[in-house]
């Protein structure tokens, strides 16, 4: 029997985030963050918008999940989000001590785990869940600004 709040549910909610970068014009990445199976926070790339290289979702989600919990430290907190982190993602990622990273789509390029970014110790990773669905967003997007390029 499946529970109703398993990693592709959470998932799927971090897909509904980039598509809303998406709509934006914005690089598709989504994010959410969750506490005992509720949703602390969802996030989207707002470079773009924001005019600021930090603006990644991952960034974004960091930050209202620490507003909501009053702290720092995301312990007991799981990142849904649909591009693997990048090193300066990954790197906030280590200091907030989060539990676990759900990613969907490798970024062969640019991810943590190809530029050799460590996470803290303690932090599980999974990836894979929602790939295609995350890879072929991604796939629209670039297409779709190369077309109107």
């Amino acid at each position: 029997m499946l529970l109703p709040f398993d990693d592709a549910y959470f998932m799927n909610k971090a897909m509904q985030e980039a598509e809303a970068a998406f709509e934006k014009g914005e690089v598709p990445v989504g994010a959410v963050i969750v506490v005992q199976d509720r949703i602390i926070a969802r996030a989207h790339n707002l470079t773009e918008q924001l005019n600021d290289v930090t603006a990644h979702a991952e960034m974004q989600a960091i930050t209202a999940a620490a507003n909501f919990l009053g702290g720092k430290y995301l312990k007991g907190c799981t990142l849904y989000v649909t591009l693997e982190p990048c090193q300066m993602c990954a790197g906030a990622l280590y200091w907030s001590q989060i539990d676990k990273i759900v990613f969907a789509a490798a970024d062969k390029n640019r991810g943590f785990s190809v530029s050799g970014t460590t996470l803290h110790p303690k932090t599980q990773v999974l990836g894979g869940i929602l790939e295609h669905e995350a890879s072929a967003l991604l796939k629209r997007f670039f297409i779709q600004k190369r077309n109107l390029n």
